[in-house]
């Protein structure tokens, strides 16, 4: 992915293609860089099965994995060179099957990423805050890669077509390829479930990064040192973290713009913000048994 990734770059300096309203090197380059953190990730996570059966599952569900991942990156990257558009392209039988083969590697992708999730949620980590961290980011991820399966629906419009050339959309409300943010590419006319999906399988990295944050004050901050504090703030985060996926999810499903949220929308942030910071407070308030020091601190 890495090496994909370079040549993705020299993609975007020297073809000076566009597809669906974006450079058509762009998607291989945000997919194989996506890809490189994912797989950092879950080979750390994997390093901290305790039990040798449990990493022999492992070492299978993370290889599967892997060829899985390898194999959507080289379909894709087999459109870009033909200057086809890989997902939801049905314009041809060999795009349709193309198409159609990458389905089934994210269905594999995704099973084999849930029994590593699964795996997680079993497996016995001393560190109760590192354990949750990494099994609740684990399955919010597995919530996020599982938009992906919404965005194959085909559309209204499309099914009322005879013979569409595109069976699906990232798009809510408005063609797919319309005005973007800025790097993302994400519509600035209506909704996209891209959002979702990205924040949502990005938990994977955020939220063990949080922990490893706190872990890292916990030298100058007292009360950072008592795990049961730490485990406290990763459930707070990883809560907050949910219900602003569940939020962008069902802003995108209505058709809307990130950036151009409604009352609702706004109402609801809101909510989020507010009950994280309570929770946040809760989860720093001092246990009756702690020491003086940390009580000073």
């Amino acid at each position: 992915m890495g090496l994909l990734a370079l040549v993705s770059v020299g993609g975007l300096l020297f073809d000076d293609r566009v597809l669906v309203g974006a450079p058509i090197w762009a998607k291989p380059f945000k997919f194989s860089v996506s890809f490189v953190a994912y797989g950092l990730t879950l080979a750390w996570m994997l390093s901290l099965l305790p039990t040798a059966r449990a990493r022999r599952v492992g070492w299978w569900a993370g290889t599967v994995l892997t060829l899985a991942s390898l194999t959507e990156m080289v379909l894709i990257t087999i459109q870009v060179v033909r200057g086809k558009q890989s997902h939801f392209n049905s314009a041809t039988p060999f795009d349709a099957a193309l198409f159609q083969a990458m389905g089934v590697t994210v269905v594999v992708l995704w099973l084999a990423a849930l029994v590593i999730a699964v795996l997680l949620l079993r497996a016995r980590i001393l560190d109760r805050a590192t354990a949750w961290a990494v099994r609740l980011s684990s399955f919010v991820a597995l919530a996020g890669a599982a938009i992906g399966f919404v965005m194959v629906r085909p559309t209204a419009e499309q099914l009322a077509q005879e013979d569409p050339a595109t069976l699906g959309a990232h798009s809510v409300g408005v063609p797919d390829g319309g005005p973007g943010m800025p790097l993302t590419g994400w519509s600035t006319a209506g909704g996209d479930l891209r959002i979702a999906h990205f924040f949502g399988m990005h938990a994977l990295q955020l939220i063990p990064l949080l922990l490893l944050a706190l872990s890292a004050l916990a030298s100058r901050f007292a009360r950072l040192a008592d795990d049961r504090i730490r485990l406290r703030l990763v459930l707070v985060a990883s809560a907050a973290y949910t219900a602003v996926f569940a939020l962008v999810t069902w802003q995108a499903l209505r058709g809307q713009p990130l950036l151009s949220p409604d009352g609702p929308t706004l109402a609801v942030a809101g909510a989020i913000v507010a009950l994280a910071l309570a929770g946040t407070a809760l989860a720093l308030r001092t246990s009756p048994s702690a020491s003086p020091q940390e009580l000073a601190a």
